[in-house]
């Protein structure tokens, strides 16, 4: 096998707004892997909050390069990375994600099947996504959801964590009158203590949320269980469950968690904490970070194992290098293609390539 790396730029169409930042692009490193005539394709998105910028990326995937081409085919590699053997045993989670990514896409190729037909799971999967809006103005929040129920969106985020949660709440009234039959999520990053959550989320409830993210900032879960405890809605961990050891821990503790395969690690390790979450009444919800449909199409092969879903990362974007998951219509989908299903937008519609460095970033959001 062989590795190609290269970086892009994606730019949001609008600026997305949180509780600590606001974000307005980030870098996204592709990694192509070929193999006997076929090319297997992978994603890792910077990230400030993570502090994985595209450069750190880049020289990780450098790194990688001559343990992974040893591997005589994508199937061997995959083993191996499951295992976490050499050379994977210590990447980060969202380089690890991509590099498993483009060997399942080159491994469905080889096959001639879709990813979630080698994963054992026969049906094509489509799911209802979430779609985000940023801490905006009520009217602004409020024409956007009515775009956005009007074009088939059946669920809303909202971004809460305003100096005011008077705004947050204002915000969230707006919307619920613009789009009524919307299903509303609520998601503060982590803004609020475990008094002002307790405090503000029956409010929250009576306004027409139907669930919350990780209310509290992040690094307490006993604080975070105590609040899901008396909440009126279900409280989803999402700072809070990164990996196998956090989701283990909240087992029980939560309504969900939050899962990131650029956090969590990829696709084998959303299906192990799955597993591991079974019975204890916690269940899943599958979220991204802003990424092109190459980015989110691993995810959304899993997507009908959540509860909840919001892997509208690509929607966020100006221009989309990728397609083939759909979304547009508030529903991801996989394709009835080999592999991960996504394909390039053709050459002429694609932005050049950013410069290799890191991009500056001011804040991200999440």
């Amino acid at each position: 096998m062989r590795l190609d790396v290269r970086t892009v730029r994606l730019r949001f169409a609008e600026p997305l707004r949180i509780s600590r930042s606001v974000t307005h692009e980030r870098d996204a490193v592709q990694l192509a892997l070929r193999h006997d005539g076929l090319t297997g394709h992978g994603e890792a998105v910077s990230s400030g909050y993570l502090r994985l910028p595209a450069e750190l990326i880049r020289r990780t995937l450098d790194g990688l390069r001559p343990g992974l081409e040893r591997h005589p085919d994508p199937e061997t590699a995959l083993t191996e990375l499951r295992l976490g053997a050499a050379p994977f045993e210590a990447l980060p989670a969202s380089v690890l994600a991509a590099v498993e990514a483009a060997l399942l896409d080159l491994a469905g190729k080889r096959a001639g099947r879709p990813v979630h037909r080698l994963l054992g799971r026969p049906a094509p999967v489509a799911a209802a996504t979430a779609r985000t809006i940023g801490i905006e103005p009520p009217a602004r929040a409020a024409a956007q959801a009515a775009r956005l129920a009007a074009a088939g969106f059946a669920v809303l985020k909202l971004k809460a964590g305003a100096a005011d949660p008077a705004e947050d709440l204002a915000r969230v009234r707006a919307v619920r009158e613009s789009a009524p039959g919307a299903r509303l999520m609520l998601d503060p990053n982590g803004a609020w203590t475990p008094e002002q959550a307790l405090r503000l989320l029956p409010a929250f409830a009576a306004a027409g949320i139907g669930a919350v993210e990780q209310p509290i900032a992040p690094g307490r879960p006993a604080d975070l269980a105590a609040v899901a405890e008396r909440s009126p809605v279900p409280v989803i961990a999402d700072e809070d469950a990164v990996g196998y050891e956090d989701a283990c821990r909240l087992a029980g503790q939560v309504h969900g968690v939050n899962l990131k395969l650029a956090q969590c690690g990829g696709v084998h390790q959303v299906l192990r904490i799955r597993a591991a979450l079974q019975g204890s009444g916690t269940e899943l919800m599958l979220g991204c970070l802003a990424a092109s449909s190459l980015g989110i199409a691993p995810a959304v092969h899993l997507a009908d194992l959540a509860r909840w879903v919001d892997l509208d990362g690509h929607l966020l974007l100006a221009h989309d290098p990728w397609q083939g998951i759909g979304g547009a219509d508030g529903t991801v989908r996989t394709a009835d293609r080999a592999g991960l299903g996504v394909l390039p937008v053709a050459a002429a519609a694609v932005p050049a390539p950013a410069p290799a460095g890191p991009l500056p970033l001011p804040g991200e959001a999440r």
